[in-house]
C-alpha cells in the first residue's frame, strides 16, 4: 500500500540538487537563475536538464552541470520540478526507479501535481534541506508490449497507459482480460488503464471516476465506447490487466500522452502496477480535498 499524504521524509543531507523544467515559460526565465543562485550560496550542486539550461544564460551557468533529463536525477538527493503536470510526468518516468523525492512547482495552469507554487518554493526547500517535509508516495504503472510472443516494448506511467484509434471514424476491437479472466470485448475509440494519481487525467475526462492516490486499485476506462452501458471499472491493485487489439484499425499506445508507439492485430499490452513509486513533497496543511476543491472549483458559483 502507499504511504499515506502525511507521512515524513526522513532526514538525507542534500548536497547535489537536480532541475527540470518546461520549455518556453516566461515564469523560468525569472525563477531558474534565482534557483540556482540560491543553491550555490548554499554549496548545493545543481545538475540541470538542457531545458533549464536554456534559461541560465552566461550569468549562472557555471553553477550548473547540463545533463540530458534521463540522467539529470543521478548523484542528487533532490528533483525539483519547475512547470506543470506534464513537466512532471516525464520527470518521474526520468528517475527510472530512482528514490529521490519530487518538489515540483507549479508553472502551468491545472496542475493537480504541481501544488507548490512559486511563492512557496524556497519555504518548501528549505523544509526539504531539513528533512522535514510531507511527502507522498505514488506507485507507477508498468507496461509491457508484446507482439507474436515477444517482448517490444516496456514503460512506467505514473498517470495512465491509454489504447486509442488512429483513424477519425473508425472504433477498435480491444479484447481485455483481468487476471486470465475475460472481461469484455470493447468496441470503442480507446480504453485507458490509470492509477488513482492519473484519475484526475485523461480517465477523468473521458467520464472515469476520482479515486484518492492511496487507494489499492486501478482503473480501466472506455473512450467513447459503442455500447453505452460499457462504463470504467475499478479492479485491484494486485490484478494483472491484458489488452489485446483485435482489429486490424491503426492503434496506438501513449504513455502518460508523451510516449507512443504503433500496436498491431493480435498485439497485447499487458498492465499491472510497477515496484517503482514516486515520493511528491507536498505543501503541509493541504490534502487531496483541498487540491480537488481548488482545481476543479468544487462549490463555487
Amino acid at each position: 500500500m502507499p504511504a499515506p499524504e502525511s507521512a515524513k521524509k526522513p532526514a538525507n543531507k542534500i548536497t547535489t540538487v537536480g532541475i527540470v523544467s518546461k520549455p518556453r515559460s516566461e515564469e523560468a526565465v525569472r525563477v531558474v537563475p534565482e534557483l540556482v543562485a540560491w543553491l550555490a550560496a548554499r554549496n548545493i550542486a545543481a545538475q540541470v536538464d538542457p531545458e533549464t539550461a536554456a534559461y541560465l544564460g552566461g550569468a549562472h551557468s557555471a553553477d550548473a552541470q547540463v545533463l540530458p533529463r534521463e540522467t539529470v536525477a543521478e548523484g542528487t538527493q533532490l528533483l525539483i520540478v519547475l512547470g506543470g503536470d506534464g513537466t512532471l510526468l516525464s520527470a518521474a518516468r526520468a528517475l527510472r526507479g530512482r528514490d529521490i523525492p519530487l518538489l515540483a512547482v507549479n508553472l502551468g495552469n491545472l496542475g493537480f501535481l504541481t501544488a507548490i507554487t512559486v511563492g512557496q518554493l524556497y519555504p518548501q526547500l528549505e523544509l526539504a534541506l531539513q528533512g522535514v517535509c510531507c511527502v507522498s508516495r505514488r506507485r507507477m504503472l508498468h507496461s509491457e508490449l508484446w507482439r507474436n510472443g515477444k517482448l517490444t516494448g516496456a514503460y512506467e506511467a505514473l498517470n495512465d497507459i491509454a489504447l486509442a484509434k488512429g483513424d477519425i471514424a473508425r472504433v477498435i476491437d480491444l479484447e481485455v482480460h483481468v487476471d486470465d479472466h475475460l472481461m469484455c470485448l470493447y468496441k470503442a475509440d480507446g480504453l485507458i488503464v490509470s492509477t488513482p494519481t492519473g484519475s484526475t487525467a485523461y480517465s477523468l475526462s473521458a467520464g472515469g471516476p476520482i479515486m484518492g492516490p492511496t487507494v489499492d486499485a486501478l482503473c480501466i476506462t472506455p473512450i467513447c465506447p459503442h455500447t453505452l452501458t460499457n462504463r470504467p471499472v475499478i479492479v485491484p491493485g494486485n490484478a494483472v490487466i491484458q489488452l489485446t487489439l483485435r482489429s486490424e484499425n491503426p492503434t496506438y499506445l501513449t504513455v502518460d500522452g508523451q510516449v507512443g508507439q504503433h500496436v498491431e492485430k493480435d498485439d497485447r499490452v499487458v498492465c499491472c502496477y510497477s515496484q517503482n513509486a514516486v515520493t511528491l513533497i507536498r505543501p503541509g496543511g493541504a490534502d487531496f480535498f483541498d487540491v480537488l476543491r481548488e482545481k476543479l472549483k468544487w462549490g463555487g458559483r
